[in-house]
């Protein structure tokens, strides 16, 4: 069973960046299809990005060519880098994974926080 702990989410200013990091332990980290997901208040968890192992990707609409997932499988990491950012980006971010034959993600960070101010 993989633990995840998320970190570097914050407070910035509309266009700015950040780039949140995911650690995974406890697992063979090869074998899960990693996401990121978020929640804003009020709303349901939504996937913002997922890649497998061999570094496919994919993304919700509406950060399509703003933010970008990748993995480095040596170091059981997981990122997202978040450029131009908007107020609607605001939410709690998880990190969550799945194994490869699975099709629910079972495993989840705790969320880490991030306010895009106007």
């Amino acid at each position: 069973q993989v633990q995840l702990v998320e970190s570097g989410g914050g407070l910035v200013q509309a266009g700015g960046s950040l780039r949140l990091s995911c650690a995974a332990s406890g697992g063979t980290f090869s074998n899960y299809v990693m996401g990121w997901f978020r929640q804003a208040p009020g709303k349901q968890r939504d996937m913002v990005a997922t890649i497998i192992s061999g570094g496919s990707t994919n993304y919700e609409d509406s950060v399509k060519g703003r933010f970008t997932i990748s993995r480095d499988n040596a170091r059981n990491m997981v990122y997202l880098q978040m450029n131009s950012l908007k107020p609607e980006d605001t939410a709690v971010y998880y990190c969550a994974a799945r194994v490869v034959f699975s099709t629910a993600f079972r495993n989840w960070g705790q969320g880490t926080q991030v306010t895009v101010s106007s």
